[in-house]
């Protein structure tokens, strides 16, 4: 080799041995700034995206975004969220109405009618005040008057024995202060509590005090002014002859549209009840009356006749 290519050769050389110092670092640092880059585009297709979130795997339970407190689906909420208060029952049961029997007085004897009224529980008093209210008009065109005043009432019940206060008298007669008294104990001793009734201080008195202040026949019901219909039954008590109690049914006009007798549990010298049932036929709504009586054993005549005026109901109403 001549001098020249030895020169050639030593500078070759080097320049390798420069760029094996310089030229590999270089290159690499140069492919590592453009790897970092962000080109849209270039021979391996469009940069990639962020990608979709991904499905849960098939039969695992998702969970629902939790929502803020306070919201009305947090389950804070749902737990303190006050509720609606529950109705309250405001519809109130009526009281059955209760029918109570009063004792009047007519021609110096008892009779009896009946009262409906809303139901209470002090029906003393109740019968007390009715009793001493008198008669309805048509009970009073029949005769019937009351000799309690107004103001009488129970102080107490013990034992059966109902007591009054005293009961002001004036200068009635004996056999007036006897009816008034027995209108009261025969109106009392209807309720199961009452046996018997004291007045003021005196004695305890029962209906059997009183067994002269009864007609022959009282008739219980049907009661002055009631609207009756066939077949009615007639009840009440009687002291006749062989027992044996008669009814007829007379229309507005006077005219005889049934008749009927029975027999009372008792009779000739006791008293006993009787239920009585009789039909008729009228075309029309219209006053009738209703008479039981008994038939004279001497001449077969109506005696001992109790009248109770009354409205006849059509046939089949």
């Amino acid at each position: 080799m001549n001098r020249r290519g030895a020169v050639r050769a030593r500078w070759h050389g080097a320049i390798r041995a420069r760029w094996h110092a310089v030229g590999v670092p270089v290159l690499v640092a140069v492919l590592l700034v453009g790897g970092c880059g962000t080109p849209r585009s270039g021979v391996l297709g469009a940069a990639p995206t962020a990608p979709p979130p991904s499905a849960p795997p098939a039969g695992r339970p998702t969970s629902a975004p939790t929502p803020p407190p306070g919201s009305p689906s947090s389950p804070a909420a749902t737990r303190t969220a006050p509720r609606p208060p529950a109705p309250t029952a405001t519809a109130t049961r009526r009281s059955d109405p209760v029918t109570i029997e009063l004792w009047y007085v007519r021609n110096g004897l008892l009779v009896p009618t009946r009262r409906t009224r809303p139901a209470t529980v002090t029906t003393s008093r109740l019968a007390l005040t009715e009793l001493a209210a008198g008669p309805t008009p048509a009970e009073a065109a029949t005769g019937m008057v009351t000799l309690l005043p107004a103001g009488v009432e129970v102080t107490r019940i013990t034992d059966g024995v109902a007591t009054l206060g005293p009961v002001a008298s004036g200068d009635d007669a004996a056999q007036r202060r006897r009816l008034r008294e027995a209108q009261v104990v025969w109106t009392l001793t209807q309720f199961p509590t009452v046996r018997l009734v004291r007045f003021g201080s005196g004695a305890a008195l029962g209906r059997a005090d009183y067994p002269d202040l009864l007609a022959p026949i009282v008739v219980t019901a049907p009661s002055v002014g009631d609207r009756v219909s066939a077949p009615l039954t007639v009840t009440g008590t009687a002291d006749v002859f062989e027992a044996t109690v008669s009814i007829r049914v007379l229309d507005a006009a006077g005219r005889e549209v049934a008749t009927g007798f029975g027999t009372a549990s008792c009779g000739s010298g006791c008293r006993g009840a009787y239920r009585l049932v009789v039909g008729w036929r009228t075309a029309r709504e219209q006053h009738g009356t209703i008479e039981v009586y008994e038939v004279s054993a001497r001449d077969g005549a109506r005696v001992n006749t109790v009248a109770v005026p009354v409205i006849l109901a059509p046939s089949g109403s």
